[in-house]
Parts: structure tokens; sequence; C-alpha cells
């Protein structure tokens, strides 16, 4: 018998509220379907597996406070059997957490300690909490259609401003507890703004570019030059990852904010980035994101360039190693070949974690950036 376990979705969530099931004893699924979905300050989320078998059991009825790393349900496994390292495994078991739930990124889909790390994220409760902890059904009113869900706790909280309570105190401990050092620079946009002209021109309105995703691309193909700005600080350990899963920082209409995840975006062609991007962004502002998009990021970029902000300086996602601040573009004077022109030009910053790299590397970053964006066309 197998555990369907609730994830840690950021370092900011301690617990969540079951919301509905789409799965009942006897459902089969298969790997990642999603099965239940969750209710937390960064609004409903859709929670997936990443097993296949039966449901034999549910364990936590809807409108249910639960911690992270509560078991929600009981499942018989028809899975091959799993590929996992021994220290993987055995992270997993010191942390409670059931590794089927867990995505492999190692060889052939295996999972690594990597991979459990960042699945179990900064709140994740240990073994014995996990075990200690029996659901007790909540005080709250099952949702309505069209109707708000109100919090469990005594002192209640309008969404946005539980949401913001959250996120200080994920921000409180990362500035607490990281070795911050921020660095910044002015880039060119002269070209990519021209590309980006000429480009769009070619191609009807559904089908054209924002500026936006040629700067995520340029971070992720930076990355691989310097891959240490790329991963998790756990547990006294730098764990560097070879894919640029890039958290994106989402405003939302009625207050508060969410990061959840573009995966692989060094793989992603400008198109399919565009179209994944503004995917997220609607379903993010429309509360149906997933909870594996809110997992495994690996940095976060921030951009506040639609208010104006000429440079940003932002403060690391805990367990991330670095995330990459935006501003506006603006128009200044520079020296093309020896003569003033007006460019358009604008700031990006750099805040990253010291113990895994250092102002130098950070520098190598950030001009890395610069560079590949002195020629879109090859982004």
């Amino acid at each position: 018998m197998s555990e369907f376990r609730l994830p840690s979705l950021g370092a900011d969530m301690e617990d969540a509220t079951l919301r509905e099931w789409f799965v009942k004893p006897g459902d089969k699924f298969k790997k990642g379907d999603i099965v239940v979905a969750v209710e937390t300050n960064k609004g409903i989320i859709d929670v997936e597996i990443y097993d296949a078998g039966t449901i034999e059991k549910i364990l936590v009825e809807p409108d249910t406070r639960v911690p992270v790393g509560a078991v929600l349900a009981n499942y018989v496994s028809d899975s091959t059997r799993m590929r996992i390292s021994p220290a993987a495994r055995r992270r997993a078991r010191e942390l409670g957490i059931d590794p089927v739930n867990i995505r492999g990124t190692g060889a052939d889909g295996a999972i690594t300690v990597e991979d459990v790390l960042a699945a179990a994220g900064p709140a994740a409760p240990s073994a014995e909490a996990t075990q200690a902890y029996k659901p007790e059904s909540s005080q709250e009113t099952r949702r309505e259609p069209g109707r708000e869900a109100k919090p469990s706790s005594a002192t209640e909280l309008e969404p946005a401003a539980g949401m913001r309570q959250a996120i200080a105190a994920a921000m409180t401990r990362a500035n607490k507890e990281i070795p911050h050092y921020y660095l910044s620079t002015s880039i060119d946009m002269t070209a990519v703004l021209h590309w980006l002209e000429q480009h769009n021109a070619r191609r009807p309105l559904p089908e054209r570019l924002v500026y936006a995703v040629l700067l995520l691309k340029a971070v992720a193909l930076a990355l691989r030059k310097v891959p240490e700005m790329n991963g998790f600080f756990t547990n006294g350990e730098t764990q560097v990852h070879a894919a640029a899963h890039i958290a994106v920082a989402i405003s939302l209409r009625g207050g508060g904010l969410v990061v959840p995840a573009l995966r692989d975006v060094q793989m992603s062609s400008l198109d399919k980035l565009m179209t994944d991007f503004s995917d997220l962004v609607n379903r993010a502002r429309g509360g149906h994101l997933r909870a594996s998009e809110l997992q495994d990021a690996t940095i976060t970029v921030t951009s506040l360039g639609e208010q104006g902000v000429e440079t940003v300086f932002p403060i690391i996602y805990p367990p991330q190693l670095a995330i990459v601040g935006f501003g506006s573009i603006v128009e200044r004077v520079r020296a093309v070949d020896g003569e003033p022109r007006v460019r358009s030009t604008i700031n990006a910053s750099l805040a990253a974690d010291h113990r895994a790299s250092d102002g130098h590397r950070g520098g190598l970053f950030l001009a890395e950036i610069d560079r590949l964006l002195q020629e879109p066309e090859k982004l």
C-alpha cells in the first residue's frame, strides 16, 4: 500500500485546506493525473500524482486543513520498480515524504537527493511530526461556486493579506539565513526591440512575442555558463541543477503574488516559451495552478517594468540560489562607437547566495545575459 501525501508547494507553505477530490476509491489513475485540489495562500492548486495505480482509501475529507506531508489517501501501485538512489530514499524517509509523489530528474527518470529536497521544501515537517499528525475536520464551510472560502483560523484574513503575511514570513527567513550579495548592470535593449518589431510585424497578433520571453530565455542560457546560480542550498550543501526551471513572479488582480515555474526554459523555442508564459499567467490569475509548477523552480525572475520601476533589489526565494530582477525599459544617452546615441536600456539586477557563488561569478552571469540579448535572433 502506498501513501499519497500533501506536497510542499513553496517555502512559505505550512499547510493547506483540501477542497475537492477528483478521484474516489476504486478509481484508476496514471502518472501526472490531477487527483485533488487544495487551497493555500496562493489560491486553489491542482495537485498531481507521480505514479500509476488505484485509489484504495480517501483519508482526508474536503474542507479539512492539513499540514505539509500529511497522508491524504492510500492507493495500490501497479508501477514498475521505482528508480531511486539509496541516499534519496533515505532522505525521503527522514523528511516523511513518499517517493512515489516525486518526479525524478536523474538518468531514466531516477529520483535523486536533489529531487527529494526540491519536493520537500524548507517548510516540510520531520517524519516524526508527520506520523504524529491526525487530521481533524476544520470548521470551514464548503465553498460554493462564486464564493470565496474563509480562513479557518481565529483571526480571519483577506486572501491577499494572508498571502502577503506568508510571503513576508518566507522573505524574513531568507534575509536572516541567506548571505545575499547584490549586483546590477544596465543592458542595451535596442537590438532586442528592433528585432522584436520586425519579427512581430510578420505575425498575426495572437502569435506575437513580448520582450519578457527573450529575457527569460537569456537567463536560462546564461545559466549554462554560470551554473552555480541554478539550484538549491539545503542542509548545508549546494545542489546545482542542470535544467532551468524558472519561476516567474506574477502579481494577482486581487492583490498578492504567486511564483510558478516554467520548466526547461533552456530548451524551449521562443514561440513555445511565449505560449507557456501566457498560459501560466492566465492560470495563475484565474486560480488554476498545478502543484508541480510551485515545487521545483531552480531560479526566479521578477520584473516590475510595468510599474515604471527602473531597478529591482529582489530577495532570494529559499532554497534557491539566486533571483534576477528587471526594471522598465527607458531611453538613455550612451556612447556608441565613440558617439552619443539614444538607446533603449533596462536595468538587470542579481541577488545571489554567497555560500554558492561570489561577486565575480555573479558579474559573469549578468554579462552573459547582456551578451545573449545583443543577438536576439539566436535565442
